[in-house]
């Protein structure tokens, strides 16, 4: 016997029915506009019984193919194999940046004098479940960029500077974690996030579109 929907996890079926839309607007059973209108319900939905409603009406069930075009877009951030444990990088009237696809050491210090830096890791691959950044940042900027589905926690001691923080406190426990400690003074820090989660769920169904039409 199967479990009751409204006893079911959300996120599972938020999941499901996500995975359901996607696979029907990409083989043209659903237009656009329903698919993004149904997208944004089945996001923001607070109870199971609403949301897997969204896909009453649709046929066409998720199949192997899509789960292995969805893992090859969009699957773990995970990285297998070795890299460096600590990266450090320092910075005094200067700047870095590190961006694209990179691997992420398990923990980071960053050490900013009237310098700029940029971390993105919208597309990193992580090598740790949890990746540390310990700040030191005086009269400079660090700009931290990370994608929605990433746990981000601060912990930042601010003296006359500036810190702004716009990314996702928990979005799940199997998601990476990135915790930043540090001090910022006479200075600012900028965590934002740069790649919503809905853009690559439509990104994605983009794409499985063009490939089944």
């Amino acid at each position: 016997m199967s479990v009751a929907i409204q006893d079911r996890p959300i996120e599972s079926v938020r999941e499901e029915v996500i995975d359901q839309l996607i696979m029907n607007y990409s083989h043209g059973e659903i237009s656009l506009e329903a698919f993004e209108s149904r997208l944004d319900k089945a996001m923001n939905g607070t109870d199971t019984l609403t949301i897997s409603e969204l896909t009453k009406d649709l046929n066409l069930n998720v199949d192997t193919k899509y789960q292995d075009k969805k893992k090859s877009a969009l699957g773990t951030h995970y990285q297998q194999g070795k890299t460096k444990e600590l990266d450090k990088l320092m910075n005094v009237f200067s700047s870095s940046k590190r961006k694209g696809q990179w691997n992420v050491p398990k923990k980071i210090t960053l050490v900013n004098i009237f310098g700029s830096d940029e971390l993105d890791f919208t597309q990193a691959k992580f090598t740790h479940p949890n990746t540390q950044i310990g700040v030191l940042c005086v009269f400079g900027s660090i700009d931290i960029s990370v994608p929605e589905d990433v746990n981000t926690h601060s912990n930042i001691n601010c003296i006359l500077g500036s810190i702004e923080n716009d990314s996702t406190s928990e979005f799940s426990d199997d998601a990476p974690t990135i915790s930043i400690e540090g001090k910022v003074i006479f200075g600012s820090l900028d965590i934002k996030i740069k790649q919503p989660i809905k853009e690559k769920w439509l990104r994605f169904a983009g794409s499985l579109k063009a490939l089944f039409n």
